[in-house]
């Protein structure tokens, strides 16, 4: 396992670049299976995204199971359930909350993190987010100190933020950690759309394959649910109902009554030889952050940081959760791996939890001693515009 030592060696100027986590996967019921991946939205609907990756020596066809967007939420949603679950080390992390009553969201699953939307439409203590100290403080870190930002959010600046909605003088760190899950392709000599499989679908009604209902009885059943039902799918069947003639009946199917034939109009799976799910810890982006502490106090913040996204990795390796129809399971152990510069590297024990959390203990302790930073679970907790939850409208239910 790495220890303090090399998290500060690599730290300071002319450390290591980077530490790496990769780890051979595998479809959970076997190298029959296919597996879902990653859906993309382009102009002609859905579809998933391939690639060429150098693999043992020679240029392959991937597909992109996971992206760096979608592991590091799951690094970011590994850490929130483990403060909101109360462990020791993980309620130590500073974050910030926004407080809707009945629910709140953190820093750590808001995808702005520090600068999300939520967090600027929020009042703290009667006046608006954006009006208080604490944010502007948020607001004016740069390279040169980011000490605000490593003690009210400091996952920002591990999986990188950007305030791009300021005028001017906009927060942008890139993200220090990043992550993805690709698969080789079985069928290597497939192309174009023949990369893409589809998958059928149906709905089975017990009392009828169709139910056909006049104007007024189907008016009825959406009158007596339509305040849970989303505008737009009312919209829709209203406007049905108008334009039906005198004895036609029509088909009640949007609010989920009758079947579906089977149809073979989905996006499917793709046949993979090998899944890798590899992380990426850049030591040289940490090391372009100041903390106002001096050399070594700055040294101890970035050691901090690099804790911090390790903790995140080995709690993200933990759930090897990503959707429905792409369950995988380890094939082999984490190779960890730290790189020693001109072409050198050191091989580490896989992360674990454990291990992680006694690490960052001793991170926030030497952060402690020599910056000032105390980490002891800080909570900006700002109270959410109702607003915005009155607006919330789920876009699965309009696209019904």
């Amino acid at each position: 396992m790495i220890t303090l030592t090399d998290l500060l060696t690599a730290s300071q100027r002319g450390g290591s670049s980077t530490l790496t986590s990769v780890t051979e996967l595998r479809p959970a019921a076997g190298p029959h299976a296919s597996v879902a991946p990653a859906k993309f939205v382009n102009r002609s609907g859905s579809t998933f995204a391939f690639e060429t990756r150098y693999i043992d020596g020679e240029a392959v066809n991937v597909a992109l199971l996971d992206s760096k967007q979608s592991q590091l939420n799951r690094a970011e949603s590994a850490l929130s359930l483990a403060v909101r679950d109360g462990e020791e080390t993980a309620a130590k992390i500073p974050h910030i909350t926004v407080d809707y009553g009945e629910k709140d969201y953190t820093d750590l699953e808001l995808p702005h993190r520090a600068f999300d939307g939520h967090v600027r439409a929020a009042s703290l203590d009667g006046v608006p987010v954006p009006q208080t100290e604490q944010f502007q403080a948020l607001r004016n870190c740069t390279p040169a100190n980011a000490r605000p930002l490593l003690e009210t959010s400091p996952f920002s600046l591990v999986g990188g933020v950007w305030d791009s909605t300021r005028r001017a003088d906009q927060v942008r760190f890139r993200s220090a950690l990043v992550g993805e899950i690709i698969g080789v392709l079985a069928d290597q000599q497939a192309a174009g759309d023949n990369l893409s499989s589809l998958r059928g679908g149906a709905r089975v009604d017990p009392v009828a394959m169709s139910v056909q209902l006049s104007g007024p009885d189907l008016e009825k059943i959406l009158d007596a649910q339509q305040d849970e039902l989303s505008s737009k799918l009312v919209e829709k069947i209203r406007k049905e109902i108008k334009g039906l003639k005198k004895g036609e009946r029509i088909s009640a199917s949007n609010l989920g009554l009758g079947g579906i034939p089977p149809q073979l109009d989905a996006l499917g799976g793709v046949a993979c030889s090998r899944i890798i799910r590899s992380w990426v810890l850049s030591f040289a982006a940490l090391r372009q952050i100041r903390f106002g502490a001096g050399a070594e106090g700055d040294v101890a913040c970035r050691a901090l940081l690099a804790a911090l996204a390790l903790n995140s990795i080995a709690r993200a390796e933990q759930e090897l959760y990503l959707r429905a129809n792409c369950d995988l399971v380890e094939a082999a152990a984490p190779v960890v791996t730290l790189d020693e510069r001109f072409g050198s590297s050191r091989e580490l024990e896989p992360l674990t939890v454990d291990a992680a959390d006694a690490l960052l203990e001793e991170a926030m302790e030497l952060a402690a001693r020599k910056a000032g930073v105390v980490w002891s679970g800080q909570d900006m907790r700002v109270t959410g515009d109702p607003a915005i939850i009155r607006g919330a409208v789920d876009e699965s239910e309009d696209e019904a």
